[in-house]
């Protein structure tokens, strides 16, 4: 199942870069139960020199029990290391929009002013991201027909905030 797994986040981390998204860290934290540390080098296998796959000790605390999560959860942060989206399944699931949305929307937040993080050519790529979006929007948009119809619009979950 990682195998399926690491192929879609290599795929949307390449996605991401080609769109202009670019310096973003993606960490797979790994189970620190025996049979996960045996498949370790798998799962190492599995991924590109990208993605950091971070191996927990089985003596330290689960690091998804310190984060509130679990293992099939995305923990999507800021260029500050502030928690902007948590998401769980079925959201975490790769073949759903919402884990690229959360990165796209973290990425192109600018909630502290200037910031020495912010990469430069940053407004030219958000403004595309935000564009593409308005016109998938208005794709999904239903046409007055005289009947009642109710649009299917695909939208995050709520919003985590942790500070």
């Amino acid at each position: 199942c990682f195998f399926t797994f690491s192929a879609r986040l290599e795929d949307l981390r390449v996605k991401l870069e080609n769109e202009g998204l670019v310096n973003i860290s993606y960490v797979v934290v790994n189970h620190q139960g025996t049979y996960s540390q045996r498949k370790l080098h798998l799962l190492k296998e599995s991924v590109s020199e990208y993605i950091t796959v971070y191996q927990q000790d089985e003596q330290q605390p689960d690091v998804w029990t310190t984060l509130n999560g679990s293992k099939d959860d995305f923990l999507i942060y800021d260029r500050c290391g502030r928690l902007v989206y948590h998401l769980g399944l079925p959201y975490s699931f790769l073949s759903f929009p919402y884990v690229e949305e959360s990165i796209k929307i973290a990425y192109c937040e600018n909630k502290c002013g200037n910031c020495s993080y912010t990469e430069p050519n940053i407004d030219g790529i958000c403004k595309n991201i935000t564009e593409e979006a308005d016109e998938k929007l208005a794709e999904v948009e239903p046409t007055p027909t005289g009947q009642h119809s109710h649009p299917h619009h695909h939208s995050l979950p709520r919003r985590q905030h942790h500070h």
